[in-house]
């Protein structure tokens, strides 16, 4: 089966809530974004069928509803749209990523803490 297509803001923005809630109805999908977006309860519908033909969503018939969970995990997304950019925007430099990262936005002392982890654990693992 061929990889979907990469997501859009919206469609991200509904993947957020599976992600967050699990597999929901498309009814606890709209409501759950009412706060953050104005869109019509059909547009939620119409958008969860468009996800689901693309491969995004997997549409499961539960007590005579349509029950709606992600098709592939957020890191997994997360790590094909991290992939995508540093190709796309950085010409497949890590290291130029991480310093506009760094450069662009204040990290946080705990932020800062896990980047120094990571790049001692990546450390370690190189031969």
């Amino acid at each position: 089966m061929p990889r979907p297509p990469r997501p859009t803001d919206a469609e991200l923005a509904i993947l957020q809530v599976l992600w967050e809630h699990g597999p929901s109805t498309v009814r606890e999908v709209h409501d759950r974004m009412a706060g953050s977006r104005t869109v019509a309860y059909t547009t939620t519908l119409k958008m969860l069928q468009v996800m689901t033909k693309k491969g995004h969503t997997v549409r499961e018939t539960v007590r005579n509803q349509h029950v709606y969970r992600a098709q592939q995990g957020k890191q997994q997304i997360q790590g094909r749209l991290l992939a995508d950019l540093v190709d796309r925007a950085f010409g497949g430099s890590l290291s130029r990523l991480v310093v506009q990262a760094l450069s662009s936005r204040r990290a946080s002392p705990e932020e800062l803490r896990e980047i120094r982890r990571l790049l001692a654990a990546a450390k370690r693992r190189r031969p």
